[in-house]
């Protein structure tokens, strides 16, 4: 923080901005002011209708945690004798034998992040939930610690406890305007709601503005902040139904004893509510809410009309309410309270996640928007965190807003895909499953060559990306029948097919062209860039010209914020290659001030080719203008060359494990490099190759997947990364906390006793009846005749040897720890 006692001003009061004040003057911080333009307490946003729901079971690890932080921090409270949060627990059923399969994976992820859940049968959901006909389910996950928790109550306890501390709270107060000077915030300015025409605003000074403006987020980001928050709120159905004699004895201050019931096959839930059953709906078309159709704050103080609660469209509901009928039978003599019924807002983003952290361009400017009451408070502590301490103490990469590829936000993105969210918000999404929505935005050179083959494609920051080739459906498999390719189990052969396999083998065998396009790649040059690296990566840069190095960038707490490789192509010119944005943005807010280092995105405009396998060199040899020989060229160095004419920056790396070049070329060149390399590459049996086959080359070879299997939650050493820590005496960010880390987990290799038996990551690792950790990625080695998990697990559980299980669908299958890489151990492919 720039000041020891910031001033902050934090833009709602909501469940998120109350949360975060409370969570700021917990930490010490007194100059803490909340502006809304609502009323106390109920503000008119998403807290003030909200069911709250608090389901602590998620695909994502973290979302997950900070669901049990929320409900760690709100258990046990009251507000004037009225409760906040109520652990009555969750149920989902399944009503088809589909759903009954996605309960299983999801206590899959209940058990690897400690979420008490158990799988029950029709009875025993009845006898949960009094009312359900157990003729209508299969069965269903039952999560006895989740809660409900009352919005609006959250909102006052916790503001009132930071008002207690010192903070200042400013209802019925909105933000006209945000003050900078040198590129630093200095306030915000307000007027009084309502204002008259000639009111002139009056200023709030700040070091630290932080907007948890809710459904306002995006109209405020656009008008008055300057940048586009890809965030679309969106409306959904909400009816209760007329009181019902059989629960005349739940009163209106108990409100709710049963569990939260979810169906979510017909995309809907349903809670106690007093007398009622309230039923939410997200089975019927998307319902994006623009800026303009947000009732104003002079509208709400004027009308008392939520702007959250759009009039209700029973058009829209009505197949959910049917459906209530149906499994509830005591709804079928029931009416729906059409007057007291309406559609929600809430917001969505393009891939389901919140928008947290710092604004580039804007010192001081912060984010915690698109936070649903579920991770409120988990949230606003790890805002509240790294605010403070620069440290959030989670793995921040799906949560920071800056993680969206500036070159593909657009609002009309951002209404594509938040709907999209919105359908799928109870769907059973297959993890890899790729958006239908938006496609075609990213395209290489050499597309239209891709097709062509058959290419079944992916997406990836809106770039197409082939998967694989129907081209090589004749191409032999890998002679492993043990790896079952041709009766793999029907979850797992969702969006893959054998002709991976074949892909993998033929680059193993011969080589292939992988398409590197879409991985992210910065040019950083100018005075001073290789001091300004120097400080940044574990690996020094400071190396001759044409030598590249892996190293890390580093958080505050030596965690491992991305690996990056770097080539030096001059003495102050490098070309990195990224993880994503995130890494562009920790670099440039890392610069020296009045620094001449420039860093560049050069993947737009650019295309790349990975040219890998045993026959590479044949293949380049024949087209470039230069000595490609091992002693011309060695492994992990750069060269700037011609092949057949094309300028090319080509380096000798290769992530799939083989002998072989990334080439890089300019966009416009990018056609020929495909057809002068497929052509030369005819005669030595070079295929094309996609996504799937390079997962399961790279998990051969051990390599690590940023994010996936490594975070900033984790230290090299424990992730198996120790060999790219070469600090020595340089000032490197991050390398202090580094010396300081313990740890007791380490990340290793498992391999399956049954290599047909696929996982896809997140299934629970055992160690007899103890739940030690759980897998990150997973897939067969098509080479190698294994099935491969890598997976978190305690120190003492990391020697090569030791058995565990890991289950996989509510089944318990036989792993062994391994030694890696499975592939080439001693390097020969890779140095050939």
């Amino acid at each position: 923080m720039p000041y020891p006692q910031p001033r902050v001003v934090v833009i709602g009061l909501g469940v998120v901005g109350a949360a975060l004040a409370d969570e700021l003057t917990l930490r010490g911080l007194r100059r803490v002011t909340v502006v809304d333009q609502g009323p106390l307490y109920e503000t008119g946003g998403s807290s003030s209708h909200a069911p709250g729901f608090v389901f602590q079971t998620n695909g994502s690890r973290v979302m997950s945690l900070l669901a049990q932080r929320t409900l760690d921090k709100l258990d046990g409270l009251d507000v004037d004798g009225a409760w906040v949060s109520k652990r009555v627990g969750g149920l989902e059923i399944a009503r088809t034998p589909e759903r009954l399969r996605e309960l299983r994976r999801r206590l899959g992820f209940a058990t690897s992040w400690g979420v008490e859940a158990s799988l029950v049968g029709p009875d025993e959901c009845a006898a949960l939930w009094p009312g359900l006909d157990p003729d209508t389910v299969l069965g269903g996950l039952h999560t006895p610690t989740d809660a409900v928790v009352k919005g609006v109550r959250a909102v006052q306890w916790q503001a009132r406890r930071a008002e207690a501390a010192g903070a200042t709270i400013r209802p019925l107060t909105r933000v006209v305007g945000l003050r900078t000077q040198g590129g630093r915030v200095t306030g915000v300015e307000v007027l009084p709601v309502p204002a008259a025409p000639d009111a002139q605003p009056d200023v709030i000074g700040a070091d630290v503005v932080v907007s948890a403006a809710g459904l306002w987020g995006p109209g405020l980001a656009r008008d008055l902040l300057g940048f586009e928050l890809p965030m679309m709120p969106m409306a959904h159905g909400f009816g209760w139904s007329e009181p019902l004699a059989a629960r005349a004895s739940v009163d209106e201050a108990t409100e709710v004893v049963r569990p939260m019931l979810r169906h979510q096959d017909a995309g809907m839930y349903l809670r106690e509510w007093g007398s009622t059953i309230a039923i939410g709906a997200y089975d019927h078309r998307p319902l994006p809410v623009e800026d303009p159709q947000i009732a104003s704050a002079d509208e709400f103080a004027a009308t008392g009309v939520h702007p959250a609660m759009h009039p209700f469209t029973p058009e829209d509901y009505e197949p959910t309410w049917k459906e209530a009928q149906t499994i509830v039978p005591e709804l079928r003599d029931a009416r729906l309270d059409v007057g007291r019924s309406f559609n929600g807002i809430f917001s969505f983003t393009p891939d389901g996640g919140p928008m947290l952290g710092p604004v580039p361009g804007v010192e001081g400017l912060w984010l915690a928007q698109a936070v649903w009451v579920t991770q409120s408070a988990g949230m606003a502590q790890v805002v509240a965190d790294w605010l403070t301490t620069g440290d959030p103490g989670i793995d921040t990469h799906g949560l920071d807003f800056r993680r969206f590829d500036p070159a593909v936000v657009s609002h009309a993105h951002t209404v594509e895909r938040a709907s999209e969210a919105y359908d799928e918000v109870y769907d059973v999404v297959h993890p890899r499953a790729s958006t239908a929505r938006m496609r075609g935005l990213r395209t290489p050179p050499f597309h239209d060559r891709q097709r062509a083959l058959g290419a079944v494609l992916g997406e990836a920051s809106g770039w197409e990306r082939p998967l694989w080739f129907e081209a090589n459906a004749d191409l032999p498999l890998p002679d492993e029948p043990a790896l079952r390719l041709d009766d793999r189990d029907a979850w797992a052969a969702r969006h893959w097919s054998p002709i991976a396999a074949a892909e993998a083998r033929a680059t193993r065998e011969r080589g292939a062209l992988h398409d590197m396009s879409p991985l992210p790649r910065a040019r950083v040059s100018g005075p001073g860039a290789t001091a300004f690296l120097r400080r940044m990566l574990t690996s020094d840069v400071d190396r001759a010209v044409g030598q590249v190095v892996y190293g890390l960038l580093l958080d505050e707490s030596g965690g491992v914020l991305s690996d990056v490789t770097a080539a030096r192509l001059g003495p102050e010119e490098y070309q990195l290659g990224l993880n994503g944005p995130l890494d562009l943005d920790w670099l440039r807010a890392h610069r020296p001030e009045g620094s001449g280092v420039q860093v560049h995105d050069v993947t737009t405009g650019h295309c790349g080719l990975g040219l890998w396998g045993p026959r590479s060199r044949d293949v380049l040899a024949a087209l470039a203008d230069t000595d490609v020989s091992d002693a011309a060229f060695r492994y992990y160095t750069a060269q700037r060359l011609r092949v057949a004419g094309v300028p090319v920056l080509a380096m000798r790396l290769s992530y799939v494990g083989e002998l072989g070049w990334e080439l890089y070329t300019p966009a416009e060149f990018g056609g020929r490099l495909w057809d002068v390399l497929w052509e030369a590459g005819a005669e030595h049996g070079i295929v094309a190759a996609g996504r799937r086959a390079f997962e399961s080359l790279r998990l051969e070879k051990g390599y690590r997947l940023w994010g996936h299997d490594v975070t900033r939650e984790h230290g090299p050493d424990e992730a198996g990364l120790g060999f790219a820590v070469r600090i020595g005496a340089r000032d490197v960010v991050g390398a202090a906390a580094l010396a300081a880390r313990t740890s007791t987990q380490r990340l290793v290799c498992l391999t399956l006793d049954d290599p047909g038996t696929v996982l896809l990551g997140h299934e629970p690792v055992r160690s007899g009846d103890a739940v030690v950790g759980y897998v990150t990625s997973a897939d067969q080695g098509y080479t190698s005749g294994t099935s491969i998990a890598y997976a978190w697990v305690p120190s003492a559980l990391a020697t090569v040897g030791t058995a565990l299980d890991v289950e996989y669908l509510g089944v318990r299958h036989a792993a062994t720890v391994t030694a890696e890489p499975i592939v080439d151990p001693q390097m020969t492919r890779l140095r050939g």
